[in-house]
């Protein structure tokens, strides 16, 4: 049996029953087409970075994504990147700043494959996906045909779409993005990355000059993978940032006057986890057994010497979940996706 750990990021995960590499759109539906057909559980499993797998590893099928290919079509001033699911998500990040297509270069350094970037709606340093997306390509398990779903029927929204809320439903086979043809960044909309670069907000940057950025403020949080980096066995951001509605806010605000916040235009608050997590009592580095905290970002669950199990890291989870509860009253969620466990 196929172990799963050295397929996660985190380094976790016991063994699959069976275990196949889809290295074509075909093989990929034609996999999960005949494991439904005989009724049995399937995982599809891309670059295995946000994901948590149990030490009892996964009792099916696991299909490795391995399909790759991009064509790129020209449309005015703007061009249409068609990518396969296996495609690297960081490589293609890498191609549209050399090629000069800007809208993407913001999220340099996420790991993981482009087939997971419209489920999770990946994003970073004020872009996300669903800015991008023109369609995505699925097939659908309950219909039993390959769908073009466009963007507005994806149901994205913070860390989250139609696919992550019903993982059972499709398979992504690829996704077809807009980007624009220019040699500057998109509009400067964080405020780590504006510092970082010099610029005010808003401003634009050359494409190198952000990604570079970018990759400098990820490294210093232990957020590009690096073997070197033990910070870097991890799933990235373990929690989202609460987005709070009124009156959750303003009970926030008589526990803690004063935290950092951001007001969004609906009327709802996003506090960042990150605050909420060091003000609960859990620094940077902290430990429970051989799991711990990153020692360099809060958010990141690590297995930093490759001895922790899959249980070791969900107890310092809910442990960390559970005080920030306590002390103010707001319950953290999980972003990797979570497979026969949970919190």
């Amino acid at each position: 049996m196929e172990m799963l750990a050295p397929y996660t990021t985190l380094g976790l995960g016991g063994p699959a029953r069976e275990f196949v590499e889809a290295a074509t759109a075909e093989q990929l539906v034609s996999f999960v087409a005949e494991a439904d057909r005989d009724g049995v559980p399937t995982l599809v499993l891309g670059g295995g970075s946000n994901l948590v797998v149990p030490d009892e590893g996964f009792d099916g099928l696991v299909i490795k994504v391995a399909s790759t290919g991009v064509r790129a079509e020209r449309d005015g001033g703007q061009v249409l990147l068609t990518v396969e699911a296996g495609e690297d998500w960081d490589a293609l990040v890498a191609r549209a700043v050399a090629e000069g297509w800007s809208g993407i270069e913001c999220m340099s350094g996420v790991p993981g494959l482009v087939g997971s970037t419209p489920i999770q709606n990946v994003g970073a340093y004020g872009q996300d996906v669903s800015q991008t997306v023109r369609c995505v390509r699925a097939y659908d398990r309950k219909t039993r045909q390959v769908v073009d779903i466009e963007a507005r029927r994806c149901g994205f929204s913070y860390r989250d779409s139609a696919f992550k809320r019903d993982l059972s439903r499709h398979v992504v086979l690829g996704v077809t993005y807009v980007l624009d043809i220019s040699d500057l960044s998109g509009e400067v909309a964080y405020k780590e990355l504006a510092a970082r670069l010099g610029v005010p907000m808003g401003e634009r940057v050359g494409l190198a000059d952000a990604r570079a950025a970018v990759l400098a403020l990820r490294r210093s949080k232990g957020m590009v993978l690096d073997p070197a980096d033990p910070d870097t066995r991890s799933a990235g951001s373990f929690f989202t940032n609460p987005i709070l509605a009124p009156a959750q806010a303003a009970e926030l605000e008589l526990r803690a006057p004063g935290h950092p916040r951001w007001d969004l235009p609906d009327g709802t608050v996003k506090v960042p986890a990150a605050w909420l997590i060091e003000q609960a009592g859990f620094p940077k580095g902290y430990r429970r057994g051989p799991a711990r905290i990153s020692t360099k970002h809060t958010l990141a669950l690590t297995n930093p010497d490759g001895a922790a199990t899959a249980a070791d890291l969900l107890a310092l989870a809910r442990e960390v979940r559970d005080g920030v509860a306590e002390k103010f009253g707001v319950r953290l969620v999980n972003e990797p996706v979570m497979v026969g466990c949970e919190l």
